[in-house]
């Protein structure tokens, strides 16, 4: 038979996944291991949503609905991205997609020719780095320190960007640091984009988890001129956890929606019907289990941090957003716990899910190979229980 597809074979399977199968089979196998890799809220979609979902099937709707979206969805995107942001959109420029993830590669493919380069802030969510390669694309990564909070400089941007740079990639709150971007940084960011002629991807998708009563700046609110160059993601997967739902959505101009929508038209068409339903209830409803999830991940934040740092070998900055931390390894590397060596985080989560019996996320296919990612998105008893593993797992 002929070969595969050269693009479709370059795609690398997740750098987590090995782990994560490990995890589960420790799990089937009755052992005792706790998780923090969860990339998703540990509560129940809330009851109001679910009864959209259930009344849109009792109602029969259950049919192709426009590439783009039903009109009451994009009409409910518009009024929550103004309510929470202040963001003027028209339905004509939201396109609806099947989760962020794919309103991202909806985005690329409508942005990228063969050989565009897009620049990538490390540490980065896995997939993105996969998602440009996916699309023709060249990855450009720049390092945002932990030094410099794991942000991206206009600086830094400004110095990286040649011809061929087509877009930035910039997520806020961020996966996997849970940092968010201050408005000033957001507008030094924005006055490059202007200047060299760049598109900016900007993944919001954690925006309602912010943390010490900080207010969230939207990037393409710094400016129209920043706003007409930027196709913003999001969804309500996190906000309202719905992961499994699969609605997220793209905001942009209306040449760029179009093309999306194009795209969507003659690849998967419109989301699910029943799940558009629930995500226009999610939207337009009451808010106040936004609110409730909150202040729960604040609480575990607070108490994760503070016990982490006290635990010699390791540390960890407080992060603003989402519910990730990101454990600095450093003081580990070219150590040997319980007999093996540790190079990167790959070694050090593997020999922590196998002798400390607790799955967390190696950076390495993140763009930080001395960190791992922990998720707060579990209970109390579970963070407290991981905490101890690790202070045994350490001190062994």
């Amino acid at each position: 038979m002929k070969e595969l597809s050269q693009t479709a074979q370059a795609v690398r399977a997740s750098t987590t996944l090995a782990i994560d199968a490990l995890f589960k089979q420790m799990k089937a196998d009755g052992i005792d291991v706790i998780g923090f890799g969860a990339g998703e809220p540990d509560f129940n979609t809330p009851d109001n949503i679910k009864e959209a979902g259930i009344a849109a099937i009792r109602d029969n709707f259950t049919r192709y609905t426009p590439a783009s979206g039903i009109m009451e969805l994009r009409q409910a995107i518009c009024a929550r991205l103004k309510a929470d942001c202040d963001l003027d959109y028209k339905p004509a420029q939201i396109v609806a997609a099947s989760g962020a993830k794919h309103a991202l590669y909806i985005a690329l493919q409508t942005l990228v020719n063969p050989g565009d380069e897009i620049i990538l802030p490390a540490p980065f969510w896995v997939s993105y780095y996969e998602l440009i390669r996916m699309v023709g694309a060249v990855p450009v990564v720049l390092d945002a320190t932990e030094a410099s909070h794991f942000k991206l400089t206009a600086e830094q941007l400004s110095a990286a960007i040649t011809p061929r740079t087509k877009a930035l990639i910039l997520n806020n709150p961020s996966n996997p640091t849970g940092m968010v971007y201050s408005r000033e940084e957001l507008q030094a960011i924005g006055r490059v984009c202007v200047e060299k002629d760049i598109y900016v991807i900007a993944d919001e998708i954690y925006y309602h988890l912010i943390y010490d009563g900080k207010t969230f700046t939207s990037f393409p609110s710094v400016s129209e001129e920043v706003k007409e160059r930027t196709i913003l993601i999001n969804g309500v997967s996190k906000s309202y956890a719905m992961t499994g739902w699969r609605i997220g959505y793209a905001a942009a101009n209306e040449q760029i929606a179009k093309v999306m929508s194009n795209y969507l038209s003659h690849s998967t068409a419109a989301p699910c019907s029943i799940a558009q339903k629930a995500a226009v209830e999610a939207l337009i409803g009451p808010q106040d289990t936004v609110d409730t999830m909150t202040s729960a991940f604040e609480a575990r934040r607070d108490h994760l941090v503070e016990r982490m740092n006290r635990i010699p070998g390791v540390s960890c900055l407080k992060p603003e957003g989402a519910f990730y931390i990101m454990m600095n390894l450093e003081q580990l590397v070219g150590k040997t716990l319980h007999g093996v060596f540790i190079r990167d985080a790959d070694d050090f989560a593997d020999a922590f899910l196998k002798h400390g019996l607790v799955a967390t996320v190696p950076c390495t296919g993140f763009g930080a190979p001395n960190f791992v990612r922990w998720s707060y998105a579990t209970s109390l008893q579970n963070i407290d229980e991981g905490l101890n593993r690790l202070e045994k797992f350490l001190a062994e």
